[in-house]
C-alpha cells in the first residue's frame, strides 16, 4: 500500500476579496498556517484593518496526520459563519490553512440561511484566488558523525537528493574530535529506506527526530 505523503494548502496570504449581500460587506482572506498560535495575530490584525466591522468569523485546519480545525460564528447565529468557511476548506481539500470573513452590517437582516449563503460564498470566492500548491508531508532525522566521516554522510545526501534543515560541527569535549550534526528531512514514503542507508554505514548514528 502506498504511503500518501502529499497534502494540499495555499502558497501565500491572499489578497483581500469584498462580497455584498443586501448592504452588508464579507471580506474574506485566506492565510497560511502551520500552528494555532497564529490565528489570534491574524484575527487582531483584521480588527485593526476594519475597525467598523461587527464579525470577524473563521474557519481552520492544522495537520495533515492529526488534524485539528475549528469554526468560529463570532457573535453571528450558530453555525451561519463559521461551519460554511470552513466547509469551502473541506471542499477544496486543504490543510495549513486559516479563512476569515470580515462582515461590515449594512442595516438589513440576511437571515440564518442569508447568512450562510453569504459567508460561504465570501470563503468560496477566496480560495479561487488563491495560488493552492501540494506539499510533501516530510520526516526529519538527525545524524550524528565525526568529522572523518563527513564525505561519507554528505555523499549520501547529494545522491539521495536530501534536504539539509540545520548543519553543525563542534569539537568533542572528551576526545578532541570534531564532531557533526546534520539535520535532514526526507518525504515520508522513503523515510524506512534513508533511515536504512544511514544506520548501515560505519561510524553514523541517525535518530528520527
Amino acid at each position: 500500500m502506498e504511503i500518501k505523503d502529499t497534502y494540499t494548502t495555499i502558497a501565500k496570504a491572499t489578497d483581500e476579496i469584498l462580497f455584498k449581500e443586501k448592504s452588508s460587506k464579507f471580506y474574506g482572506y485566506a492565510f497560511p498556517i502551520e500552528s494555532e498560535e497564529e490565528v489570534k495575530p491574524i484575527i487582531e490584525q483584521l480588527r485593526k484593518q476594519h475597525p467598523h466591522a461587527v464579525h470577524y468569523c473563521y474557519a481552520y485546519q492544522i495537520g495533515t496526520e492529526k488534524i485539528s480545525y475549528r469554526a468560529n460564528d463570532d457573535g453571528e447565529p450558530n453555525n451561519s459563519a463559521g461551519a460554511p468557511i470552513y466547509g469551502q476548506i473541506q471542499s477544496f481539500g486543504l490543510t495549513n490553512v486559516i479563512l476569515v470573513v470580515v462582515r461590515i452590517f449594512g442595516g438589513i437582516k440576511l437571515g440564518v440561511s442569508g447568512l450562510i449563503t453569504a459567508y460561504k460564498t465570501a470563503a468560496q470566492l477566496v480560495l479561487e484566488e488563491a495560488e493552492i500548491i501540494e506539499k510533501t508531508i516530510d520526516t526529519p532525522f538527525l545524524i550524528s558523525f565525526d568529522y572523518k566521516n563527513m564525505n561519507k554522510v554528505m555523499r549520501v545526501i547529494k545522491e539521495k537528493k536530501l534536504d539539509i534543515v540545520t548543519q553543525t560541527m563542534e569539537l568533542d569535549e572528551n576526545s578532541g574530535i570534531a564532531m557533526g550534526k546534520i539535520e535532514i528531512k526526507t518525504r515520508k514514503k522513503n523515510a524506512e529506506f534513508i533511515f536504512d542507508i544511514f544506520d548501515n554505514l560505519f561510524e553514523i548514528e541517525i535518530k528520527r527526530l
